[in-house]
């Protein structure tokens, strides 16, 4: 049964916020977020080189900015983050005249689904240190730059413009003046636009550009027109005329366009038309005059809206390359192309480098990769933190893992901690399913994992058992099917979710909503259709040249699907033209909510359910796919029979800032995390108003958001994976507002482990090791002392930092002061840290001048450590802090030995001046030979470098220290042996104090016999210096 509900705009009335204190932006300075991974590549549809520098390389990716590399590609470094306004890179061009100059053009034209658009031209004038925005803000897309060859400011620029609508601003532009000024100098429609452009390198006033026409709707991808084709201009872009000659005319598709520059009279023009006969790879060898069909094989053109690029080789007119699905090769003109094997599929974007084509750069669908070597090998493609995810899903393990599936790869799941190991890598694993689909663990076993794909695909891996199997409900193919034929409408990122009430119980959607309680073996559709159905949305996508039905662009589905966690069988659903309804009966009967404000087939991306009433539900909306970038984010708190528009775009989220999640704190109800296209808002008054959460985020689309444990996992469209840790103190920051009192916040759970990190490539970022403790000062301050008090009131950790105002961190390690060892001590397996604190409650001060003010902090461990408790952890304690007296007792000695001989042998030196008596030369000497000796007993005094213990015994300073290396590692009440060690070395080491005792009495009698002489005394102390 479906009925319809009573539906208002107005605002409800909640109390929420009510008392929530407001929040200064200042306040965040000292919250930060930290990638960690996956260090495997996303797209790449522009790459460049430098022709004179052959190890430099950039790579433009579609949401992750510009990177370069300077070493072929071993390593990379993002440069525009922090100066581009977008994350999507449609082309990147070096000036060949003049290296410094590079032009950026951002939004990628090739538009798959989850194209972001860009915001025009961006230059540097230091080879990529700096950026200024350099106009052409309303570009869109844009596929190419060319920068001539002879004068770095004439710059043209391939403007493909918006893919959702018609728009004045497609065609191609030029500067002359270095992006100062541009001018449109050829345009086709507002439906078509520019897509490629090639420049004939010995007379750069000889151009080519290629214009197509495109178009996305949710439910479509309009490709091609008959305003398609390719255009030539012999005056530097002044004047145009379109290419005939042979080439194919009527309606074309993508075309791609490159100039020869062994043979700049050969043009190469791959073509995608409507016309099977006519399409395929086309020669010129007269600049472009007549064009001869050389190639029609389908792999260098299927699929032609989203490759459709040719290269060619810049020294040998016989050879060129097509990208598409595979990357191909052809060195006899065209007429034959064998497949070079890359480490990815679905290519786009080829630099060779004109002084020699054995070097160049692929771009592709799984990141950059550079050959010095002709394409015989590659470098890889997991040093790159670019990957894009639609959503992300977490597990309950510890430390817990995140799930994404990676677009154009894997689905794939990352530690959110670095445990150490060989490599990052082996923590790594594919989790099922496939580059489009979401996940959902099993809440008690996360080897249980349901991933999806598209057609409705959903596997069920038991990793334990290293067995996998498809459970879709219902196998049929989609692929150029209409989607009024397919009996579920399965989308391409199709919800999956583990009901919270009941783990057995699996709930998917299509146009209805299928239920499965016996991990997929079976479903039932619970729902009617839940979207409105059009029957005009379900022709095959694509077209008039290419028809292209992968799932993308399957419309009229359900895209957001949650049970809530009050209430078992209490379902919400949102679809993505725009519906939205509830069933509060297990699914007997739904009920539409649509909000009034809900903008017409807007798509319902995100339902996220309040943990603290029922009844209130945040949607996040987007209709950028209908050239509408506004955010919307709407609450309910009466189970939608009222709804609040959040983001008017004046309230903090401005236009143009699409929203695709919104998550509630869970322990907080004000507090309100969106992800937008560019970036993230928090709200610390339920909505009302808005703040950028930015911080140390890149500019990339944020497209999911999940709290676990408090802390905030985030995922990106380009960028990988980030997690905030623990948000306790920014709710803390949110209760007590701009106070005008100094502030020490209480510290979160500090955790004893054993995780330790990689530091390699690909090796995410793990928090601080130990304790956070975060204050705040109103004003500035002279300084700020930090002091850590265990339970005896000793300090086990001080600092003093600089009184600067607003919110400040301070990071322990958990170690408390470490033993005093000489500086020139060399030892073989020595830990000489600070012993590991144990767990319980400790004592956190805060001294700003008169003020002083305290919280606890508490110490708790691993919680995999079932086997080890808190008193095993205390009896480490104990004897590391022994063990670290007595090394640093041993140290005391010889620095004493040290201190005592260097003033035996000044005096004897004095006495030798003088020409006092002999005998107290001959003493001093003596004296100085037995704390000689002694101290090789303590310290190998041979050793200078790490590798030197191997060939010298060690002493009593480094048997001790390696004793307090295996305590201090153990984790755990010390072995029997580790005691029994102990006190061996405990008896060594009075034999040797009893020894320098007996040379103190020495000392004391040649004490005496100086003092006759005028000599200086020998003082016994150790010198700290030493």
């Amino acid at each position: 049964m479906l009925s319809i509900g009573l539906l208002f705009s107005a605002g409800t009335s909640n109390g929420l916020a009510q008392n929530t204190p407001s929040i200064d932006q200042s306040v965040l300075q000292a919250f930060d977020y930290r990638l960690i991974g996956p260090y495997r590549g996303g797209r790449v549809t522009t790459v460049e080189g430098i022709a004179e520098k052959p190890s430099t390389f950039y790579m433009g990716t579609t949401g992750g900015g510009v990177w370069v590399s300077h070493n072929n590609g071993e390593n990379w470094k993002n440069i525009t983050d922090g100066f581009l306004n977008v994350g999507s890179v449609g082309a990147v061009s070096v000036a060949p005249s003049d290296p410094n100059v590079i032009f950026v053009g951002t939004g990628s034209a090739c538009p798959r689904g989850n194209v972001s658009m860009g915001d025009g031209i961006y230059k540097s004038t230091d080879a990529g240190k700096t950026w200024q925005h350099s106009g052409l803000p309303d570009a869109g897309l844009i596929g190419d730059v060319i920068i001539d060859p002879l004068d770095p400011d004439r710059v043209y620029v391939a403007v493909l413009g918006n893919i959702f609508g018609p728009n004045p601003e497609r065609g191609v532009y030029r500067s002359i003046d270095g992006g100062d000024n541009w001018e449109k100098i050829l345009f086709a429609d507002e439906k078509t636009g520019a897509v490629d452009i090639a420049i004939n390198p010995d007379n750069p006033r000889i151009l080519y550009a290629a214009m197509w026409r495109t178009e996305r709707k949710p439910w479509t991808l309009i490709d091609g027109g008959d305003k398609g084709g390719i255009w030539k201009s012999t005056d530097g872009g002044d004047t145009w005329h379109k290419l005939g000659g042979g080439l194919p005319d009527g309606i074309l598709g993508r075309i791609g366009v490159d100039v020869s520059a062994a043979n700049p009279d050969r043009v190469w023009v791959l073509v995608e038309t409507d016309e099977e006969k006519e399409g395929g790879l086309y020669r010129s060898d007269n600049g472009g005059e007549t064009f001869s069909r050389i190639n029609r094989e389908h792999k260098l053109r299927a699929r032609a809206w989203y490759y459709n690029h040719v290269h060619a080789d810049p020294n040998d007119p016989e050879t060129v390359y097509v990208s598409n699905a595979g990357f191909y090769k052809s060195t006899d003109g065209g007429k034959s192309f064998e497949t070079i094997s890359t480490p990815h599929g679905d290519n786009h974007a080829l630099w060779i480098n004109p002084d020699n084509s054995s070097i160049m750069i692929n771009g592709n669908d799984g990141g950059a990769n550079v050959s010095v070597d002709g394409a015989r090998s590659w470098s890889t493609q997991l040093n790159q933190p670019t990957a894009e995810f639609y959503r992300v899903t977490v597990d309950n393990q510890f430390p817990y893992r995140v799930y994404g599936a990676q677009q154009d790869n894997t689905t794939i799941s990352v530690p959110s901690l670095n445990p150490g190991g060989i490599t990052p890598k082996q923590h790594w694993f594919e989790a099922g399913g496939g580059e489009s689909g979401h996940i959902a663990v099993d809440p008690r076993n996360p080897d249980i994992i349901y991933a999806g794909n598209y057609i409705g695909i959903i596997t069920r891996m038991d990793r334990g058992k290293g067995h996998t199997r498809n459970v879709v409900a219902y196998p049929q193919l989609h692929d150029g099917t209409a989607p009024r034929d397919i009996k579920y409408r399965y989308q391409w990122n199709a919800p999956i979710r583990i009901s919270p009430h009941d783990p057995d119980v699996l709930y998917h959607t299509s146009q209805y909503v299928h239920r499965s309680s016996n991990g997929g073996q079976s479903w039932e559709v619970i729902s009617p259709d839940l979207t409105t159905n059009n029957d005009a949305y379900h022709d095959i996508p694509g077209g008039p040249v290419q028809y292209d039905h992968t799932g993308v662009e399957l419309y009229t589905t359900i895209f957001a699907f949650e049970e809530s966690p009050h209430k078992a069988g209490e379902f919400w659903a949102g679809s993505d033209d725009g519906l939205v309804h509830i069933s509060r009966d297990n699914g007997e009967t739904w009920t539409d909510i649509t909000p009034d404000g809900m903008p017409d087939e807007g798509t319902v991306n995100m339902i996220d359910l309040s943990v603290h009433q029922p009844g209130r539900a945040h949607i996040a909306v987007y209709k950028y796919r209908e050239n509408d970038f506004r955010p919307y984010i709407f609450r309910t708190d009466n189970y939608g029979k009222n709804w609040e528009l959040l983001t008017d775009g004046s309230n903090g989220i401005p236009d143009g800032h699409f929203t695709r999640v919104v998550r509630e704190d869970p322990q907080n109800e004000n507090i309100l995390f969106a992800g937008t296209e560019k970036g993230m808002y928090i709200s610390f008054d339920a909505g009302s108003n808005w703040m950028s959460f930015q911080q140390n985020l890149p500019v990339t689309p944020i497209t999911d958001l999940q709290i676990h444990r408090n802390d905030l996992v985030v995922a990106t469209q380009g960028r990988s994976f980030w997690i905030m840790d623990d948000l306790s103190v920014l709710e803390q920051v949110v209760a007590k507002g701009n106070s005008d009192a100094i502030i020490l916040f209480e510290p979160p759970t500090a955790l004893r482990t054993q995780l330790s990190g990689f530091s390699g490539d690909g090796a995410p970022e793990n928090p601080p090791k130990g304790a956070r403790i975060y204050y705040r000062l109103p004003v500035e301050s002279d300084s700020v002392a930090i002091d850590i008090l265990d339970k005896q009131g000793e300090k086990a950790y001080s600092v003093k930092k600089e009184g600067k105002a607003g919110i400040m961190k301070v990071e322990w390690d958990l170690t408390y002061p470490k033993p005093e060892v000489v500086d020139d001590a060399v030892m073989s397996l020595s830990y000489t840290g600070g012993p590991s604190a144990p767990t319980g409650m400790y004592t956190v001060r805060l001294t700003a001048g008169d003020v002083v003010l305290e919280e606890n902090l508490e110490i708790t461990k691993d919680p995999r450590w079932t086997e080890i408790s808190d008193r095993d952890l205390q009896d480490q304690f104990d004897l590391s802090i022994a063990i670290r007296d007595e090394l640093t007792n041993i140290n005391d000695a010889i620095r004493t030995i040290r201190s005592a001989r260097k003033q035996l042998k000044d005096g004897s030196k004095l006495a030798v001046a003088a020409g006092y008596d002999s005998i107290l030369i001959t003493r001093a000497d003596t004296l100085a030979g037995k704390l000689t000796a002694l101290e090789h007993q303590l310290i190998q005094t041979q050793n200078e470098t790490g590798q030197d213990p191997i060939n010298y015994p060690p002493k009593l300073d480094n048997q001790i220290a390696y004793l307090y290396t295996v305590v201090h590692g153990q984790g755990a009440r010390p072995t029997e042996g580790s005691y029994e060690r102990f006190e061996d070395l405990k008896a060594e080491a009075k034999i040797y104090y009893r020894q320098l005792n007996s040379l103190k009495k020495d000392i004391e009698a040649y004490n005496r016999l100086a003092d006759e002489t005028g000599v200086p005394k020998v003082i016994l102390v150790p010198d700290k210096n030493q």
